[in-house]
């Protein structure tokens, strides 16, 4: 009977893991800015205002809005319909080059800093090619983005 319960206990903790896990769902803001506020609700404080593509995980939703959290592990409240599934990276270190094709052997198209956000268009091995909300696009290594 003890090993019963056992097994029976840890299925439930992985359930509820998996559950808590999956909860967790990673969004991108669609408006061209969207209010980040400090509860669910126009009349909760403005905390800060990010931009398109805008990459965000939910881990909240409550009345047409959601609790996210973001790349620097900031949170806040975003109204729902001003998110969509787009996929989209940020840029997490102080200095990022954005190439003319998928390699360091092609030239720097542009150079950007820390937490400009990109739509991605399609992936290359370690390669991302992004493009951001204004238009401009190129190729970003994986590991400079969150």
């Amino acid at each position: 009977m003890h090993a019963f319960k056992a097994i029976f206990l840890v299925l439930l903790t992985l359930i509820l893991t998996a559950t808590a896990a999956g909860a967790a769902e990673r969004m991108a803001v669609a408006a061209s800015t969207a209010n980040v506020r400090s509860g669910p609700g126009t009349k909760n404080d403005q905390l800060w205002q990010v931009e398109k593509y805008y990459p965000v995980v939910v881990v909240e939703k409550k009345g047409g809005w959601c609790r996210i959290k973001d790349f620097e592990g900031d949170e806040g409240w975003i109204e729902a319909s001003l998110l969509d599934k787009t996929n989209t990276v940020i840029v997490r270190v102080p200095k990022c080059n954005v190439r003319s094709g998928p390699g360091t052997e092609h030239e720097t198209a542009f150079s950007v800093t820390k937490g400009i956000p990109f739509k991605v268009l399609q992936t290359k091995g370690q390669w991302l090619q992004v493009e951001h909300a204004d238009g401009d696009s190129g190729w970003v290594l994986k590991n400079l983005v969150w």
